[in-house]
């Protein structure tokens, strides 16, 4: 008998805390190598895109319009294809949240692959290719996440946390410093991703993966 597929550790324990934390950490690296060598956008931050597309076709910038079209399709198709999922996986009673953690890995490592046969400058049709297939494995996070976070938890959009989070400040409620760490844990991820860009740039997408494969070492390491 197949045995169930498990999820990140219990929400509430320091350590899917720490796999959360990972997981923002290489969303924030992952846009910030898709927006400066693959074309301009973002892979998980779809209310920008959808703006970018606004602005391309304002612009007349077919490019642009292109490769945020290609961002918003990887991405909703991966979370999409995670629901779905996540669905078959319920009616079995399992999770599915690792067999789609180990999906995004094996995602991104073909991006990696795709990188480091052209040196980090990838010609064009291929960074098309790569930017929807990065894109594809964040709606793949995105889908886990939402089956295996606490309520109002993300790891690659933003703008609801940083309601609640602000939300809570002004009702002088407990501060969350869980979710207020995992709102810079986007910028810090992005300064990562531009610093292997700009210093290790043929092995930049290496650094996602190892992100995810410490999550999923994480994951394998939950008793249960």
């Amino acid at each position: 008998m197949e045995t169930p597929v498990s999820s990140p550790a219990k929400p509430e324990g320091p350590r899917s805390r720490a796999q959360f934390l990972m997981l923002t950490l290489l969303t924030g690296a992952l846009n910030a190598i898709s927006f400066l060598a693959l074309g301009g956008v973002f892979v998980s931050v779809m209310t920008a895109n959808l703006a970018l597309v606004g602005i391309a076709v304002g612009g007349s910038d077919p490019d642009l319009a292109r490769n945020s079209l290609v961002a918003l399709a990887g991405y909703v198709t991966g979370v999409l294809l995670g629901a779905r999922y996540r669905e078959r996986c319920e009616h079995r009673n399992r999770t599915g949240v690792r067999a789609l953690l180990g999906g995004e890995l094996l995602l991104l490592c073909g991006v990696l692959a795709g990188w480091l046969v052209t040196d980090g400058s990838p010609p064009a049709h291929l960074r098309t290719v790569l930017l929807g297939t990065a894109a594809l494995a964040m709606g793949c996070q995105s889908a886990a996440v939402r089956a295996a976070a606490p309520p109002g938890v993300s790891t690659t959009y933003m703008t609801g946390l940083l309601t609640a989070v602000l939300t809570d400040v002004l009702a002088r409620r407990r501060t969350d410093w869980g979710r207020a760490a995992l709102l810079a844990a986007i910028p810090a991820g992005a300064a990562l991703g531009t610093l292997v860009v700009g210093t290790a740039r043929t092995a930049a997408p290496l650094l996602p993966v190892v992100l995810l494969a410490a999550v999923l070492a994480l994951s394998g390491a939950n008793p249960g």
